[in-house]
C-alpha cells in the first residue's frame, strides 16, 4: 500500500497534476486498492478537514493584506522607516528591509510584502545608484520575512495539521525574523560601504514627527492584532478579523485611498486565493488522515530510530529532505503533507514541536526565493519585468545569509523557544 501510494503520488507529480487533485487522487485511489471503505468517506474527510475556526483566520488575514496592499499603509511605512534610518550607509536599502519586517507583522504574506513595498522601493532603490541586482534581490528575499514575522498564515497551517497553539508559534518566530532581517541590513551596510552608496539627508525632529504621526495608524495595527492574542484578549482568529476592520477603518475613512467601490474587488481577488489554499488543505488533511489510520507515521518513526540516533542528524535530514522536495513542489504543501508523518519520530527524539515548526517555515521561506516554485520569484519578475535568471542571481547573497540563520535556528533552539517559554508556558 505504502509503496503504491508513494507511486501515484509521485508520478501524479511528474505528469504535472495540480497539487490539491494529486492530493484527492493518490488517496482515492489507494482507499479503493487495498481496504473496503467507501469511497463516501473522502467528502467527509473533506468537510472534516474544514471544520475548524481556526481555518477562519486565514482568509481574514488575506483580505487584510489585500486591503492594505491596495491602500497606503505601505507607503506610510516606508515614510516612516525612510526618515528614521535613511541617512546611515545604504539608509534607502536598510529602510526598505525595516519596512518589509513592519508589513509583514501587518499582512502575514510574504507575496502581499513583496507587492506592496517592492513596488514602490525597487525603483526608489535602483534611481538612488543601488544596482538593479541588489534591489531586486533585497526587496524579493526582504518580503519573504512575511511568513516568520508573525501572524503568519504558513504557521496557522502548521498548527492545524500538528495541533500546537498559534500564540506559542507566533511568538517563536519573533527572533527568528528579526535574525534574518538583522544579517540583511548588515549585507547592505557593508555592501555601502564597499560601493561607497550614497547616503540620505538626516530628517528633522520636524519630519521625523510628521511621517511618525501620518504612519501612525499602521504602527498601530501589529500591536493591536499580536498584543491582543499574547494578551489573551481575543484569538488568533478574532485578531484577523479584527485586522480586518482596522484595516479597512484605516484606508477608507483615514488615508481615504481606497474607495468604498473597490473593497468587492479586492475581497474578490483574496477570496479566490484563500479558497486555493483551503482546498489544498483539506486535500492534504484527507491523505493525512489516510496515513495516519494506516499507522504510516509510527512505520517512519521505527525506520529513523534504527537508523538515526542523534536529534541533530535528524534535524540535518529534514533539512535535505525539505530542502529537496522544493525543487519539484511547493514547500508549504510538503509541510502540510509530511509533517505529521514525523510526529512520532519527533516524540521519540523530544524535539519540541514549535522548534519544528519555525524550522518548516524557515524552509518555506527559503523555497520561495528558490526555483521552480519560488513564488516571491514570480511576484518579483511581475513587478521587474526581469527574467527568473536575473532575479534569481540577485536573490542569491540573501539566500546564502537565510541558509546560515536556517542553520543557526536549526541547531540552537534557543532563538526560537525562548520567548514562548519566558512568556507563554
Amino acid at each position: 500500500m505504502i509503496t503504491t501510494l508513494i507511486v501515484l503520488f509521485f508520478l501524479f507529480l511528474v505528469m504535472g497534476m495540480p497539487i490539491a487533485i494529486l492530493l484527492i487522487a493518490t488517496t482515492g485511489i489507494t482507499l479503493a486498492a487495498y481496504t473496503t471503505t467507501s469511497l463516501l468517506v473522502l467528502p467527509q474527510q473533506l468537510f472534516n478537514a474544514l471544520d475548524n475556526s481556526i481555518l477562519m483566520s486565514i482568509p481574514f488575514f488575506i483580505i487584510a493584506g489585500a486591503v492594505m496592499t491596495e491602500g497606503a499603509m505601505s507607503r506610510k511605512l516606508i515614510d516612516v522607516v525612510n526618515v528614521v534610518v535613511g541617512h546611515y550607509p545604504g539608509g534607502l536599502a536598510i529602510a526598505s528591509t525595516l519596512a518589509c519586517l513592519f508589513f509583514a507583522a501587518l499582512s502575514g504574506s510574504s507575496p502581499a510584502t513583496v507587492v506592496a513595498i517592492g513596488s514602490v522601493m525597487i525603483p526608489a532603490l535602483i534611481k538612488a545608484g543601488y544596482g538593479e541586482r541588489f534591489s531586486i534581490g533585497l526587496l524579493t528575499s526582504a518580503g519573504s520575512l512575511g511568513i516568520v514575522i508573525p501572524p503568519s498564515i504558513p504557521m496557522i497551517l502548521y498548527c492545524l495539521v500538528m495541533n500546537v497553539s498559534v500564540a506559542e508559534l507566533f511568538m517563536a518566530g519573533i527572533l527568528p525574523g528579526l535574525l534574518i532581517g538583522g544579517s540583511f541590513i548588515l549585507y547592505t551596510m557593508w555592501r555601502a560601504h564597499r560601493n561607497q552608496w550614497r547616503f540620505g539627508e538626516r530628517r528633522s525632529w520636524t519630519e521625523i514627527c510628521t511621517a511618525l504621526r501620518d504612519g501612525f495608524w499602521g504602527l498601530m495595527l501589529p500591536v493591536i492584532v499580536l498584543g491582543g492574542i499574547y494578551s489573551g484578549v481575543f484569538t488568533a482568529t478574532e485578531a484577523a478579523a479584527v485586522s480586518v476592520v482596522y484595516a479597512l477603518f484605516v484606508e477608507l475613512v483615514i488615508y481615504r485611498e481606497i474607495r468604498i467601490q473597490d473593497v468587492p474587488r479586492v475581497c474578490k481577488n483574496a477570496s479566490i486565493l484563500s479558497a486555493c489554499l483551503l482546498f489544498i488543505l483539506a486535500c492534504a488533511m484527507t491523505l493525512i488522515w489516510l496515513l495516519t489510520a494506516e499507522r504510516l507515521p509510527h512505520q517512519v518513526a521505527e525506520v529513523i530510530t534504527q537508523h538515526v540516533h542523534h536529534p541533530w542528524i535528524f534535524l540535518m535530514f529534514i533539512l535535505i529532505l525539505f530542502l529537496a522536495l522544493g525543487t519539484v513542489m511547493d514547500n508549504v504543501s510538503a509541510m502540510i503533507i509530511l509533517s505529521p508523518l514525523f510526529m512520532e519520530t519527533l516524540n521519540r527524539f523530544g524535539i519540541d514541536y514549535i522548534h519544528y515548526g519555525i524550522i518548516m517555515v524557515l524552509v518555506i521561506e527559503f523555497g520561495f526565493l528558490t526555483p521552480p516554485f519560488g513564488l516571491n520569484l514570480f511576484v518579483a519578475m511581475g513587478l521587474t519585468n526581469r527574467s527568473l535568471t536575473e532575479v534569481s542571481l540577485g536573490v542569491m547573497p540573501f539566500l546564502l545569509l537565510l541558509l546560515g540563520c536556517l542553520l543557526l535556528v536549526t541547531f540552537v533552539p534557543w532563538i526560537s523557544l525562548v520567548l514562548p517559554n519566558l512568556l507563554l508556558r
